[in-house]
């Protein structure tokens, strides 16, 4: 399908995020594939995954969209999420649908620049979409001029200059929609049904779950949490 078509067939809809870190219990390709199996069955429109393997081993299952990012973890930079072209190369190559950045103005390796970035993959991955990914409206303004195809605030309370949060930043979502018609996916701390609906009303084109359907441990504490008040 082409860029217009794929972003017709996720609006409203739920991507589910399929990442774990070494180390983590659910850490392995093969889970990753199992996860992205289990969501398309579960009625998911796309998959978030990171990591040439982990892409490589959910696409040869699942033939939903995927948003691909590579995260690159490093104590001199802040910016981890597909934060070179180098690293965008290498998940674009295993043909990724959407390939997701962190639009920050923060600096990255060998002080490679967001614009030059996205010039690149525009020039030699012309069909693939591409997503910013920020975490204040003032950083969204700041890339406007770029033309991402898609919007995301998957970085909202995960830098020095948002705020934490333990919800997903509605207003983000509001203000975005306020200054910009570029399609936005609102992630990050979507715990709940309610949070996912609350985000497509405030104008969200679709969300995505990760850590409330794929950290199993997670969803353990939450049930452990409660029922430990409880008594």
């Amino acid at each position: 399908m082409n860029k217009q078509e794929l972003l017709v067939s996720i609006k409203g809809e739920l991507i589910v995020s399929c990442q774990a870190r070494i180390g983590w219990p659910m850490y392995g390709p093969e889970i990753m594939a199992a996860f992205a199996v289990a969501a398309k069955w579960g009625g998911a429109k796309g998959i978030r995954a990171t990591g040439k393997e982990n892409i490589a081993a959910i696409k040869s299952k699942v033939d939903l969209p995927l948003i691909g990012i590579n995260k690159q973890f490093s104590d001199e930079y802040e910016v981890y999420i597909t934060p070179t072209y180098a690293s965008a190369k290498e998940i674009l190559d295993e043909g990724i649908e959407i390939i997701a950045l962190d639009a920050t103005n923060r600096k990255r390796p060998g002080n490679e620049t967001i614009e030059e970035i996205v010039k690149k993959i525009r020039e030699n991955y012309p069909k693939v979409l591409i997503m910013g990914e920020i975490s204040t409206i003032e950083e969204a303004e700041r890339i406007l001029p770029l033309e991402f195809d898609i919007i995301s605030t998957t970085l909202s309370g995960y830098t020095k200059e948002s705020k934490k949060r333990s919800s997903v930043d509605i207003q983000l979502i509001k203000d975005l929609k306020a200054i910009t018609d570029t399609p936005i996916i609102a992630e990050g701390k979507i715990n709940t049904e309610s949070d996912a609906i609350s985000a497509l009303e405030a104008g969200a084109h679709a969300v995505v779950v990760g850590t409330s359907i794929t950290r199993p441990e997670i969803i353990t504490k939450r049930f452990v949490d409660y029922i430990t008040n409880f008594n």
